[in-house]
């Protein structure tokens, strides 16, 4: 395949970042990345944003000049009006790639849009393409540098070792001390040797406490976002026997499906959307994750989003 140029615009979202690289990544191109920031115009909906920079901060533009890539790899409806003027910018030389649904607006200037299954798309528009989750950049080379990185750390608890990977209150479903005592319960059933947790800036404060002095009495190591320590998250994926993590992150998620190991997600008592109900039905249908506490043990398997739509922009300029 020739290679091609790229460039990969990034906003304050993390998980549009982790998407848009992973995709990135998957390519295997070289890539440019561009910060984008924002002013208050990009509220407007994306019908009256059109192919524009409406949205952008002006010392934004700077970095958007020829010569424009082959590619450009967007993410979230915000994104998607600088791509299209992208586009325009360049003639139609520039392929939009982007991720997540845009809104109807311009749909149909993108070579390629990724959706995940679990957003229900009813329309039908032949560049769009159906993902299981969401793209992420975590791959079996990621984890094994992530292994030996932090085997200092980890390789001293012994096996199985379980991850536990808390997320925390949404908008719409706080994450209660009772739904920790619940979690913190359902954990210490799984047979293991040790516990690696992280909690994240999600996590109540009253779920971090009661978390650390239920599992002071195990082997643990525990992260709850210490000053000077690096956060632990692909180090905790790498080392794991058994992956359990919060259902309230898609993206967590899905990120614990790409380590090829048993995972289950709790979602006890949470007030979580449609789309992540039927994301996850999809992991348990596909085998790749269980519910926690289900008597069915997940065979896990490697799930990557991210690849899946590389091969599939492969198979388009084929």
């Amino acid at each position: 395949m020739e290679e091609r140029t790229v460039w990969v615009l990034l906003d304050d979202r993390a998980g549009n970042k982790g998407q848009t690289i992973g995709v990135a990544q998957a390519l295997k191109w070289p890539y440019e990345i561009k910060n984008i920031t924002y002013d208050k115009w990009v509220k407007l909906p994306n019908f009256l944003r059109g192919a524009s920079v409406l949205g952008i901060q002006k010392d934004c533009l700077e970095q958007i000049k020829p010569p424009f890539p082959d590619f450009v790899i967007s993410a979230g409806r915000r994104l998607y009006p600088l791509s299209r003027h992208i586009r325009k910018l360049s003639g139609g030389k520039t392929k939009i790639i982007h991720l997540m649904n845009p809104g109807a607006a311009g749909f149909k200037d993108a070579f390629l849009i990724a959706l995940p299954k679990h957003d229900a798309y009813k329309g039908k528009y032949d560049n769009v393409f159906e993902t299981v989750g969401a793209p992420h950049k975590v791959t079996p080379s990621l984890l094994a540098e992530e292994k030996k990185k932090w085997a200092p750390v980890l390789e001293k608890y012994s096996s199985p070792r379980i991850s536990l990977i808390v997320g925390g209150s949404t908008k719409d479903s706080p994450f209660t001390l009772e739904m920790g005592k619940t979690l913190v319960k359902k954990v210490l059933q799984i047979p293991h040797g040790s516990l690696l947790v992280t909690t994240s800036r999600r996590t109540p404060d009253e779920v971090v406490a009661y978390m650390e002095k239920e599992f002071s009495k195990e082997s643990c190591f525990f992260y709850k976002g210490q000053k000077g320590m690096e956060n632990p998250y692909f180090g905790l994926l790498s080392w794991a026997d058994t992956v359990v993590v919060t259902g309230d992150s898609i993206s967590m998620c899905a990120e614990a499906c790409a380590t090829g190991k048993p995972v289950y997600i709790f979602t006890e008592s949470m007030n979580i959307s449609e789309k992540h109900k039927r994301f996850h039905q999809e992991l348990y249908s596909l085998k790749k994750a269980a519910p926690l506490g289900s008597e069915t043990a997940p065979s896990g398997g490697y799930l990557n989003a991210a690849e899946d739509v590389a091969a599939k922009v492969f198979s388009m300029l084929s």
